[in-house]
């Protein structure tokens, strides 16, 4: 950790430390597997994903896999302007889809994300739930071979969540392997076979969901969980 001298003005002066945010994680992910990612805000679980999709470079250490994951990907492709079906269209081409093929998903995707009745409105005039359902709903059209969810899984109702488990289990049972990060522990016990919580860029503890959410939720932290 370093300390680097911010900028000076007249006779003030600023220095911030350059802090780590995430240090020493060592963690292999497994085929067929769902691993949970815990611990308080600013703990590192963000920065890991976007590490591990190669958005974020690395200062030290290696990233290695099969395959480049999917951090629900399409997002940066969709407007905000047009309207959902079209975000639909532009976003399944993103993947690798052909139009025919994108249009043939079109109803599956629509209802995935529970838009039937403002799919032709402009993804701008969206909620944030609605937004982060609709790219959910596309970016899982493909079914990845990693795929990395950041709390992606809080939003819609409980019918939502059902279709979300299910594509959960589409992507396991392909030989596919799912990170999910949420602050939402039932989400943990009831998706993940293994879970890894972070605090401080650092794995404080990792194994059973059941064991390790419980040391969580019994553990003081100054952070909001």
């Amino acid at each position: 950790m370093g300390l680097k001298k911010g900028f000076a003005r007249g006779r003030v002066r600023r220095q911030y430390r350059m802090i780590p945010a995430v240090q020493g994680v060592t963690l292999d992910l497994f085929e067929r597997e769902t691993l949970g990612l815990i611990g308080p805000n600013g703990a590192g679980k963000s920065t890991l994903l976007a590490a591990m999709t190669g958005l974020l470079p690395l200062r030290s250490g290696t990233i290695r896999g099969r395959s480049r994951p999917s951090l629900l990907g399409v997002s940066s492709v969709l407007r905000p302007a047009l309207s959902g079906r079209r975000n639909i269209l532009i976003g399944g081409l993103a993947l690798g889809f052909t139009r025919a093929e994108v249009e043939r998903r079109m109803d599956e995707i629509i209802d995935f994300a529970g838009l039937r009745a403002d799919i032709d409105r402009p993804m701008r005039t969206y909620s944030s739930g609605m937004r982060a359902r609709l790219r959910f709903a596309i970016a899982t059209a493909r079914i990845p071979e990693i795929l990395l969810i950041d709390e992606a899984l809080t939003v819609g109702d409980e019918e939502f969540r059902r279709l979300a488990a299910e594509r959960i289990d589409d992507v396991r049972s392909a030989s596919g392997s799912v990170v999910l990060v949420t602050h939402n522990m039932n989400e943990i016990r009831r998706f993940c076979d293994r879970v890894v919580w972070l605090d401080e860029g650092r794995i404080r503890a990792a194994g059973d969901p059941a064991e390790i959410v419980d040391s969580y939720l019994a553990a003081p932290s100054p952070n909001s969980r």
